[in-house]
């Protein structure tokens, strides 16, 4: 298991519905990227497990920009009380194949 943890700024991306993500830094996209081809279940995406504080969610991370996306779905930030603009740390775990 590849397991990441990092702190970023919420952000949010306005596609057809607006949704929250943090961006994986850049020396940690690089790790995900050495594994991606193995566990991607298409277009890049990435299954994974996403903690924040107290709270657990299975999610899939998604390439952008050569780096990598972490949603944030409202399951996770609304019990940690999170926000656009907040700074949050989060633990990306990956599992290999």
């Amino acid at each position: 298991m590849l397991e990441l943890t990092f702190t970023g700024e919420v952000v949010e991306w306005r596609g057809p519905a607006p949704h929250h993500f943090v961006a994986v830094p850049e020396d940690l996209a690089a790790e995900i990227a050495e594994i991606a081809s193995a566990v991607t279940y298409g277009w890049g995406c990435i299954p994974a497990t996403v903690r924040m504080g107290a709270t657990s969610v299975t999610t899939s991370i998604f390439p952008k920009d050569g780096g990598y996306l972490v949603p944030l779905k409202v399951a996770l930030r609304r019990p940690e009380g999170v926000g656009l603009g907040d700074v949050v740390t989060l633990t990306v775990e990956i599992a290999e194949p």
